[in-house]
This record gives structure tokens, C-alpha cells and sequence, in this order.
């Protein structure tokens, strides 16, 4: 084939991509930059990465999953970058788009305490809770075998809990011991 058939059909499925992923991913990005301007811009290098590597994609997973690993490929990039030191990194959960999951919206607690987890760790959760993948899909997103995948999980869910139940505590009162506490 020559590159005039093809053009026209990447293009077209590019942009097809783009209508069905581009939320998503700009979520997903947000928070694991940390800053809405740098995931616009981490959504478009994505987007332009796909569109280079569409070509090579041979449909061993699915555009989701494609997308997302090129996603977090380009956060972890970006994070190392010079830049990413010098801004604020603090997600306000108000400038996000909208969810895949609607527990997320009416917990801001715990996607904070998900944002203070570990890189590892975060990326797991955020991708399989947040972003509503498998655990099949959120091992070829982050090129990890599943049992790592659910390991990172297993391990976040603990740290949560303990932060979360050590939060509960401390708002309960006056910071004393809990009597129910055995």
C-alpha cells in the first residue's frame, strides 16, 4: 500500500482515538503529574506518539491499554525533566474531568492519600480503580507482569487503609486512644 491510502485511515483513526480516549487519559495524566497544563500537554505528545507509532501497533492489545502505557511513558518522562521540579504539583480534584468511577468524585480523602502514594503504587490504583482497566490491562500499560500488578495493588490498598483509619482516628477526638481499639 502506499502512503496515500494510508494516510487518510490513520488520520481518521487518530482522531477517532482521540474522541474516545482523549478524557481519560487527560485525567489519568493529571493526576499523575500533578498539573493540568503539563497532562494537556502530556495528552497531545501522547496522541502525537500514537500517531507515529499507529503504523506499528499490531493490535496485540487494546487501543486502551496502547494509549495508556504511551501516556504513562510520557508522565514519567516529563517527571524527569528539569520543569517538573519547579512547579506545583498539587492537584486541585476540582479542575479534573469527570470520572470513570463515581466513587473517586465523593471521596477527594482518598484520591489525596492516592496522590501521596508511591509512584508504583499510584499508578497501579489510579489505572486499575481510577482508569477502569484490568489487571491484564494495567500490566501491558506499565509493562509489568500481573502478579506485580496485583502485589502494587494489594500493598497500596494496605497503606490506604492504614492512613485512612489513622485519619478516622485522629478526627474522632482528641487524639487519645480509641477504647474499641483491641
Amino acid at each position: 500500500m502506499s502512503e496515500e491510502v494510508k494516510a487518510p485511515d490513520t488520520e481518521q483513526r487518530i482522531s477517532r482515538m482521540m474522541n474516545d480516549w482523549q478524557l481519560p487519559l487527560l485525567r489519568t495524566c493529571c493526576l499523575l503529574l500533578g498539573d493540568a497544563d503539563q497532562a494537556r500537554d502530556a495528552v497531545q505528545e501522547t496522541f502525537l506518539k500514537a500517531w507515529q507509532g499507529l503504523p506499528g501497533f499490531r493490535g496485540e492489545c487494546s487501543e486502551k491499554t496502547w494509549l495508556t502505557r504511551i501516556a504513562v511513558n510520557v508522565c514519567r518522562d516529563m517527571r524527569r525533566g528539569s520543569w517538573y521540579r519547579l512547579i506545583d504539583r498539587r492537584v486541585d480534584p476540582d479542575r479534573l474531568p469527570e470520572p470513570v468511577c463515581e466513587a473517586w468524585e465523593k471521596d477527594r480523602e482518598l484520591l489525596a492519600e492516592v496522590l501521596a502514594l508511591p509512584r508504583r503504587q499510584r499508578e497501579a490504583i489510579l489505572l486499575y480503580y481510577y482508569h477502569g482497566m484490568t489487571v491484564t490491562e494495567v500490566a501491558e500499560a506499565l509493562r509489568i507482569s500481573q502478579p506485580s500488578v496485583t502485589r502494587r495493588i494489594k500493598s497500596a490498598k494496605a497503606k490506604l487503609k492504614k492512613l485512612l483509619e489513622e485519619d478516622t482516628h485522629e478526627r474522632a477526638g482528641d487524639g487519645a486512644p480509641d477504647p474499641t481499639d483491641n
